[in-house]
C-alpha cells in the first residue's frame, strides 16, 4: 500500500539529517518496514508462524499432487482402485486442518487482545481526519491543535521529505512511552495508519476510536490515510518524529505558543499549495 516511487537520495539525506531510525516505503521493498513498536513486532512474530504454517502446507499437498500423478496415472496403473473412501484418511484430513486453525487461532486472539488493550497512557493525542488533511490536538499538553498537510512534490524535494509522505507540521512523541489516539472524522471516514507502529484506526465521524502505540526507538516514521476517503486520499500522509521526552517537552511548550491561535480550519493557501 505504501509502495511508492521516493527519491533514495532524499531519503538518505533526510536519515542523515535526522540521525535516527526513519520508517519510510523503500524501492523494491517486498517485507515489512521495520518494526518500531512492540505492536508490530507481535505483528511480524505471528507473520512468520503462519508464513512457515502455509508454506508447510503448500508443499506438503504439493508432494502429493506430485506422487498421486506418478504413481496413479494411467500407464503406472491401468487397473484403478475401487475403493469408495477409506475411514482413516477422512478423520485425518478433517482433523489435521482443524488442529492448524486453533494453532493459528491462539496466538491471532492474542495479538488480537494485545493490540485492542491499551495500556495507560504516558501520552493522549487526538487526530481528527478532514479532506485532505489531520488535525492533531494534544489535549493534556497545553491543550492545543494543529493542521498537518501534504508537502507538495516541489516542498518535499526542497525539504528532503520523501515525496508524498512528507508534511508542513509534524506530530511529535516522546520515545518508550504509551500514546493513545484517539480518532475521529470530520467529513467522512479516514483511517490513521503507520505500518511500522502496526497500527490502523479507522476515523469516522460522530464516534470516537482509540489505538495505541509506543515507539522503541527515535527517528521519522511515515504512514498514510488508509481509507478511501475521497478524489485527495493518495495526498493525506502522516508523519511522526519520535523525539526524548526533554526534547519532546521543548516541543511542546514551543508547539503551544506557535499554535495557539490555530482555532480555525487549515489556511486555504497552505491547503491549496499542498494540493499541487
Amino acid at each position: 500500500m505504501l509502495l511508492k516511487r521516493i527519491g533514495t537520495g532524499a531519503v538518505a539525506g533526510w536519515i542523515a539529517s535526522a540521525g535516527a531510525a526513519l520508517a519510510a516505503p523503500q524501492p523494491w521493498q517486498m517485507d515489512f518496514q521495520p518494526a518500531a513498536s512492540p505492536v508490530m513486532q507481535e505483528i511480524e512474530s505471528f507473520h512468520r508462524m503462519v508464513l512457515y504454517i502455509i508454506t508447510a502446507v503448500s508443499v506438503f499437498v504439493l508432494a502429493l499432487l506430485i506422487w498421486i500423478i506418478v504413481r496413479y496415472n494411467k500407464r503406472a496403473n491401468p487397473v484403478p482402485s475401487k475403493v469408495s473412501h477409506n475411514t482413516t484418511l477422512e478423520v485425518a484430513w478433517t482433523i489435521i486442518p482443524v488442529i492448524i486453525l486453533v494453532v493459528i487461532a491462539i496466538p491471532s486472539f492474542r495479538l488480537l487482545y494485545f493490540e485492542a488493550e491499551i495500556p495507560p497512557p504516558d501520552l493522549t493525542i487526538k487526530a481528527i481526519g478532514k479532506q485532505w488533511f489531520w488535525t492533531y490536538e494534544y489535549p493534556q499538553n497545553g491543550d492545543f491543535q494543529f493542521d498537518s498537510l501534504g508537502l507538495s512534490d516541489a516542498a518535499a524535494a526542497k525539504a528532503g521529505e520523501p515525496r508524498l509522505l512528507g508534511v508542513d507540521n509534524v506530530l511529535v512523541v516522546p520515545v518508550n512511552k504509551v500514546v493513545r489516539v484517539q480518532t475521529t472524522g470530520a467529513d467522512v471516514i479516514h483511517s490513521w495508519a503507520l505500518p511500522a507502529f502496526g497500527v490502523k484506526m479507522d476515523a469516522v465521524p460522530g464516534r470516537i476510536n482509540e489505538t495505541w502505540f509506543k515507539a522503541l526507538q527515535e527517528g521519522v516514521y511515515y504512514g498514510e490515510c488508509s481509507e478511501l476517503c475521497g478524489a485527495r486520499h493518495a495526498y493525506m500522509p502522516i508523519e511522526v518524529k519520535v523525539v526524548s521526552q526533554s526534547a519532546f517537552e521543548q516541543w511542546a511548550v514551543a508547539a503551544k505558543k506557535k499554535f495557539a491561535a490555530n482555532d480555525g480550519p487549515a489556511d486555504a493557501t497552505r491547503v491549496a499549495a499542498a494540493g499541487k
